[in-house]
């Protein structure tokens, strides 16, 4: 875990629906979770980095099913050249998306990511940045998940913190981890330089 990350031209959030955030299916501690990613996508505009909402499409009857109010963003996204949104159907937000493609027409080569939940969409989301060769970090209060449940015979309830940790640990060395949303830096796009 670092203090404070060298600066990052992107910021992902991914999947910080309504479901997500929201009503009786909400991750615990969802108004700290969008306190740090509101402040997280507010430090990204204002310094010229490029924000990239990703949205689930859930499937039929799920929380974030499309085009439901759960599957509504949480955040206002801004129209312009440095703001998108990327939809779409599995936990890789760069699996059969055109993610990979914005990021290197940006000149992208450092990004953050927050959302939900950790050892699912953000997890395989960060796993394929570092394989692509981007650096990534990842500010441990500004992503979360649910509690495990108990399993009968293998273990008790596992708490969501733990879960979420866990999730960082799995993605190795590579992975920059700070404390906190306000120890991400950001920098300008290259071609908004």
């Amino acid at each position: 875990m670092t203090s404070r990350a060298l600066p990052v031209e992107a910021l992902l959030v991914v999947d910080v629906q309504a479901a997500a955030v929201s009503g009786d299916r909400a991750v615990p501690e969802a108004d700290r979770l969008v306190d740090r990613t509101a402040d997280l996508i507010a430090r990204a505009r204002r310094d010229g980095a490029l924000v990239v909402h990703i949205q689930n499409d859930g499937k039929p009857g799920a929380g974030d099913e499309s085009h439901t109010p759960g599957w509504e963003l949480h955040h206002p996204v801004e129209t312009g050249p440095a703001e998108a949104v990327i939809r779409k159907t599995v936990d890789d937000g760069f699996h059969g998306t055109s993610l990979g493609g914005l990021l290197t027409d940006s000149g992208v080569r450092a990004l953050a990511i927050c959302g939900v939940m950790s050892e699912m969409c953000v997890q395989a989301t960060a796993r394929t940045a570092l394989a692509r060769g981007y650096r990534v970090v990842m500010p441990h209060d500004a992503h979360a998940t649910h509690d495990i449940p108990a399993a009968p015979g293998i273990s008790d309830v596992v708490p969501a913190a733990a879960v979420s940790r866990v999730a960082e640990w799995a993605l190795g060395s590579e992975l920059e981890v700070v404390a906190h949303a306000a120890d991400v830096a950001f920098t300008a796009l290259p071609r908004l330089r």
